[in-house]
């Protein structure tokens, strides 16, 4: 080796035939022939090709013999060479021949080969085979190989556990093309647990003609920063691949599958059950915790399978005192265990950098702990989970599948990846609960429970929007009217949250006030719009650094009366119903929607229509019937499309509506409510014109005893005797004609007293000596309802009486 090491020259003796007579060393070092394989053969058996002129005699003499000679090696590789030929004399001057000198063609001085020698980049040239030419001491303690044992070998025969064929396809390529190349490789030295990036620069060798006659490389160990860059190239996918939903366990199952394979090969997430539900976690055990603490885990990714395995519910986990997982959420501090006992040398075999020095791990770490070898695994980092100051839960990231144990740096990745799903973690929790609270506000403020009356058979759904968006303002109501008739109504309230929970609950109580009042829907609406006008200027900011509030809403408020089988509706912005006869055709609504409550200063249009007993009436909410890939009209044509109106089940109908329209991942919310239209028989409806005559009152009572023996309702008689005795006479008394009696026989026994007269009456107390006042009080203590609702003709005054056990129509 030290001859190789300083430049080895071939001395060759040739004859005056050509035929060599002597050989010495250093032919043998650089070609590997023998003096017993070359004596007495051709000098020209050496060349690798035809001999050049005047080989070689005046080689290495003439100007023009100064390129390389390209020589066989006893291998069958290429050796270039330098070929000085001097002459060789007897003591009388006879020629005896020439005296040939051989040096690798490219070599320096002795100190420019130490040079390149003692390189720390790995150096080498192949022939074009990609035999190994030359290598320097840097190369051979990658290849784990001495100099002599890869001169002459090519590479992919000598070293098929390294090749990926990345790394001589790229040889090949330019010896091929004679263009230079870079390359970045990872292998695993011979010898070595921890696989190494290597930077790899490649260009041809050429001769004095410009041939390519060999590759050259030079390479260095980038470990440090490559696999620096693949912590970052993480963190870059953790950045956008962690927090993408607002919900807990979808976060932990991006934690858990971000670092895999890349970083670890299983990676667990363990919350306390209090995150899961959206509470407020748990405080921190004592430092010594001396009793379990309970876990659920929320995900698991493992590379071998490459699943989930905790998609389904979140399993229960406890860690024991003193596990590493306990110390580790009691101290708020990651620990690292390593299976392995440190490396030769006493040096730790942690891979290539900084992170090989243990100085630089933080105190207490790493833990070599060789229980986990029991589990498969080489090593494992577990990491607390905080967030704001509270614990969350706690990682652990583990490698089973790989010879590398973790460095140093891995930790602060390790850290950093589990504090930033901590924050996405803790505000899925924080929506979670805010949430939770206003779909409870919400459902507080729908009806718990649609009253189902005589009038209509109902049915009503409501979904939230998807989980990470915020609760609407969407919401329906049922109320009933006097006369057996029937309000539906159904709004959207501008916005999303709390606030908007809270506006739709003043706005179903405004409208439950106002359909008290018996008013028709485009008053109603009227009236409605006011309170929105009025809610507005009250979210108006005392300054202009207060953020500013915006309220608005749309709503459909219509009545049925099941007596007359007239529909009338009236809009705010908001959809009209869709209205599907017994016999499947669409009733047409001919009205114009007017604009959205809170606009102010524009009138609404009300409409009216005659129904067939039977008809399905379908009242919705924009978030059912349209979404990112649909438009109004196509969501309105889909759910007519649903809608069948032979199904016997309003219930099962609503499921099949809702689960047809709506996308798995809404971003609003969604109202519906169908009913069925009955119509009251006429049988169970009496009416009589009272003259304006007091004469007419006992008639009048005639009149209804007459009409309860009819329906067998005589235990009502008395009461209702008295009660149209009054309300006959007061409009009478203080009404204008015509007058009109009439009678309804529905879930209860409704009197109505019409008039002429605009002027509505009110209770009030009578004094002692007073000969009238009492008799609206009387009507109001002997009846369980009664109220004034305005005509275009006038009003109408009414009372109901419960009945006990109505009979069937």
């Amino acid at each position: 080796m030290a001859g190789k090491r300083d430049a080895p020259t071939a001395a060759v003796v040739v004859d005056p035939d050509g035929v060599v007579s002597g050989w010495s060393e250093g032919g043998r070092l650089l070609l590997g022939w023998t003096a017993e394989d070359t004596v007495g053969r051709p000098v020209t058996d050496l060349l690798a090709g035809p001999p050049p002129p005047g080989f070689p005699e005046s080689y290495g003499s003439a100007p023009d013999h100064t390129g390389p000679i390209p020589l066989r090696h006893r291998n069958g590789s290429t050796v270039d060479a330098m070929v000085t030929a001097q002459p060789l004399s007897g003591a009388d001057g006879r020629a005896l021949g020439h005296v040939v000198t051989v040096q690798r063609w490219g070599r320096r001085p002795v100190i420019a080969d130490r040079a390149f020698e003692q390189c720390p980049f790995a150096l080498g040239v192949y022939d074009p085979e990609l035999r190994f030419l030359w290598v320097n001491a840097a190369a051979c303690r990658v290849m784990a190989h001495s100099e002599e044992q890869v001169l002459g070998e090519k590479y992919r025969e000598l070293f098929p556990e390294l090749d990926d064929m990345a790394y001589t396809n790229q040889l090949s390529e330019v010896a091929r093309t004679g263009e230079p190349a870079r390359l970045i490789t990872v292998f695993r030295p011979l010898g070595s647990d921890y696989a190494n990036a290597w930077a790899t620069s490649m260009w041809p060798v050429r001769d004095a003609e410009g041939r390519v006659r060999a590759v050259a490389n030079w390479g260095f160990d980038m470990s440090a920063e490559y696999w620096a860059r693949q912590r970052l190239l993480i963190l870059n996918e953790a950045g956008g691949g962690i927090g993408r939903t607002l919900d807990v366990i979808g976060t932990a199952r991006e934690l858990a599958r971000t670092p895999v394979p890349g970083f670890a090969d299983l990676v667990t997430v363990d919350l306390f059950d209090e995150v899961l539900r959206g509470e407020e976690p748990p405080l921190p055990p004592a430092f010594a915790p001396v009793e379990t603490i309970a876990l659920s885990r929320a995900a698991q990714h493992s590379a071998q399978d490459d699943t989930d395995r905790a998609r389904g519910h979140p399993m229960p986990v406890s860690h024991a005192p003193g596990s590493v997982a306990a110390r580790c959420m009691t101290t708020g501090r990651s620990t690292v265990q390593l299976a392995a006992e440190p490396g030769h040398g006493g040096e730790w075999a942690f891979g290539p950098g900084l992170a090989a020095d243990p100085a630089h791990w933080p105190p207490g770490n790493p833990l070599i702990d060789e229980s986990i070898a029991e589990e498969g695994l080489t090593c494992r980092i577990t990491v607390p989970l905080r967030a704001r100051g509270a614990l969350l839960g706690v990682v652990a990231f583990s490698r089973c599948d790989r010879p590398e144990v973790f460095t140093a740096d891995d930790l602060i990745l390790a850290e950093e990846l589990t504090a930033k799903a901590a924050i996405a973690i803790d505000n899925a929790r924080r929506y979670s609960r805010e949430r939770t609270t206003a779909l409870t506000l919400q459902r507080s403020l729908l009806p718990q429970r649609l009253t189902s009356p005589e009038a209509l058979e109902v049915a009503s759904r409501y979904l939230p929007a998807g989980t990470g968006a915020e609760v609407g303002g969407d919401w329906f109501d049922v109320i009933p009217l006097s006369g057996a008739r029937v309000a539906l109504v159904v709004g959207d309230v501008v916005g999303h949250g709390l606030h908007a929970s809270a506006s739709m609950g003043r706005l179903r109580t405004a409208v439950r006030t106002l359909a008290d009042v018996d008013l028709p829907p485009d008053e109603l609406l009227t009236h409605l719009d006011d309170l929105v006008i009025h809610l507005s200027s009250d979210l108006q900011p005392a300054s202009r650094f207060q953020p500013t509030g915006e309220f608005g809403a749309t709503c459909l408020y219509t009545v049925y009366d099941p007596v007359s089988r007239r529909f009338t509706l009236a809009s705010a912005g908001h959809p009209l119903p869709l209205i599907i006869s017994p016999d499947g055709t669409r009733t047409p609504v001919s009205v114009q929607p007017g604009p959205p409550l809170g606009i102010g200063g524009l009138p609404f249009e009300a409409a009216e229509l005659d129904l067939s007993e039977g008809s399905l009436l379908a009242l919705y909410t924009d978030g059912l019937i349209e979404d990112r890939e649909r438009d109004v009209d196509h969501g309105v044509a889909e759910l007519l499309r649903v809608l069948n109106h032979s199904a016997t089940s309003l219930e099962a109908l609503s499921d099949t509506v809702m689960d047809a329209m709506l996308p798995e991942h809404r971003t609003d919310d969604a109202a519906l409510l169908l009913a069925r239209t009955h119509a009251l028989d006429p049988q169970h409806v009496a009416d009589w014109d009272v003259e304006p005559d007091f004469e007419q009152v006992p008639r009048a009572r005639k009149f209804t005893l007459d009409q309860l023996d009819a329906w067998r309702l005589e235990e009502a008689s008395f009461v209702t005797e008295l009660v149209v005795s009054e309300l006959v006479t007061n409009a009478i008394r203080y009404g204008e004609p015509p007058i009109r009696l009439r009678l309804i026989r529905d879930t209860s026994l409704i009197c109505e007293v019409s008039d002429a007269s605009s002027t509505a009456p009110h209770l009030r107390r009578a004094r002692a000596y007073d000969e009238g006042g009492r008799g609206l009080l009387l009507v109001a203590q002997l009846t369980q309802g009664w109220g004034t609702r305005h005509t275009t003709e006038g009003k109408t005054i009414w009372c109901a009486q419960t009945l006990t056990e109505p009979e069937p129509r």
